[in-house]
């Protein structure tokens, strides 16, 4: 296997090797730009989620495109850390599914533009409901970063794309923030490993954690004896 020392800077695996460590570059600026900008409106979003979770009740997100593929992972993910999460596809909201969201609830929208037709038509439907209403958003001053209560600036200079038009930076800075919306709470509730065990039993860390003995031995006759 060569190694990127000996690739010769005109040969065409050298150009593929400068394309890949530019798109790096470009995304890893763009996590460092959002990382300076982070503000009171980060804290004050995460006091928010904290008392979503202290009153047992749901946050909804959603978006389409990459963003709302986006949205299903951060939903995942606040999800695996106690703070039940449902992801609700855009598109298919007006069409029934916005039935999930109840009366003065949280909904997070992800829209890199601001400007997501599907979302923006669901505006009328969240404001009846007087639900809090909580942007991430690379456009801050679009039409739902001004409609928004709470509004997270996800913006990047530039997509790691040469063409400046495939999500990719912008995809990529919208999830490190909610792993960063997601990891703050943790360290104000003090979540422990047998935490985060509780919601991840089948998995090594919820074997290693909470299988007891018990859990395993037989008692009384089950145990297998011989004179």
């Amino acid at each position: 296997t060569q190694t990127a020392k000996k690739i010769q800077q005109d040969s065409p695996d050298f150009k593929l090797l400068e394309a890949g460590r530019k798109a790096l570059e470009i995304e890893s600026q763009a996590l460092d730009d959002m990382r300076k900008r982070l503000d009171s409106s980060f804290i004050s979003l995460v006091n928010h989620l904290d008392q979503l979770v202290s009153q047992s009740r749901n946050l909804v997100i959603t978006g389409i495109g990459k963003s709302g593929l986006v949205g299903t992972k951060i939903a995942a993910t606040f999800s695996s850390i106690g703070l039940p999460t449902i992801f609700l596809h855009a598109a298919e909201a007006s069409h029934g599914d916005l039935g999930v969201l109840k009366q003065n609830d949280t909904l997070l929208m992800i829209s890199n533009s601001g400007e997501t037709e599907e979302l923006l038509k669901l505006l009328p439907a969240i404001n009846r409901r007087k639900c809090t209403l909580i942007a991430m958003t690379g456009a801050p001053e679009s039409t739902l970063g001004r409609r928004a209560q709470l509004v997270l600036d996800v913006s990047v200079q530039e997509e790691a794309c040469s063409l400046n038009l495939v999500p990719t930076a912008s995809t990529t800075a919208t999830m490190a923030m909610g792993d960063a919306l997601a990891m703050a709470p943790l360290a104000k509730r003090g979540f422990r490993p047998e935490d985060f065990a509780q919601f991840h039993p089948g998995g090594s860390l919820g074997r290693k954690l909470l299988t007891t003995v018990e859990d395993l031995m037989h008692s009384g006759n089950e145990i297998p004896t011989v004179p």
